[in-house]
């Protein structure tokens, strides 16, 4: 569990089948870190960006025919600021997963220029416990490349942000106004 604000890691690994990384909440950022899992093996309420980092699912430790769900995002209000930004990432593994449901109301979680292979299933993002609430998520996907990455199936309710919204999560200054980071994080 990830309590702590302002807390970086670089090159950490992080094993597990469900509930593998637990972003409870404040400011995070990951750099070339491997996080393995099957069913919301990324999930909390943080405020993080995931740069470069391998996501691996182990869509095998589940039972035939199941699905599992990379991330579980947590935000419970329109104010929170917090949510999962996953940056220049690479998303494999074995059996099959949906991108992310939400754990609260309002979840919010980008997967930006990442590589996505066709272990994610083509509607991308499942509503779990808000079918009908839909409109309320931001779940959305710019830039990403690879076998499971085409949008043409999605869920119709994906969101499409706009050019500034993308520029403002996927900027270092969304977990760091006060520079905590440094020019280099790493």
């Amino acid at each position: 569990m990830i309590i702590s604000d302002q807390a970086k890691f670089c090159r950490c690994g992080f094993y597990g089948v469900q509930d593998t990384l637990w972003d409870f909440q404040g400011r995070h950022y990951y750099n070339l870190c491997t996080i393995q899992g099957a069913v919301d093996f990324i999930f909390g309420a943080g405020q993080s960006i995931f740069e470069r980092c391998s996501i691996s699912v182990l869509g095998g430790a589940l039972e035939p025919g199941f699905q599992g769900f990379v991330t579980a995002q947590g935000r419970a209000s329109p104010n929170d600021a917090n949510g999962f930004v996953f940056k220049d990432c690479h998303v494999f593994g074995s059996g099959s997963a949906f991108l992310g449901r939400p754990w609260r109301g309002y979840a919010r979680v980008l997967f930006y220029n990442t590589n996505i292979s066709d272990v994610i299933v083509p509607q991308g993002w499942d509503a779990w416990n808000f079918v009908g609430q839909e409109y309320q998520l931001t779940f959305a996907e710019e830039g990403c490349f690879g076998s499971g990455s085409s949008t043409s199936r999605r869920v119709s309710w994906e969101k499409k942000l706009s050019k500034e919204s993308v520029k403002q999560l996927t900027s270092l200054s969304f977990i760091d106004n006060e520079g905590w980071l440094g020019n280099q994080p790493f």
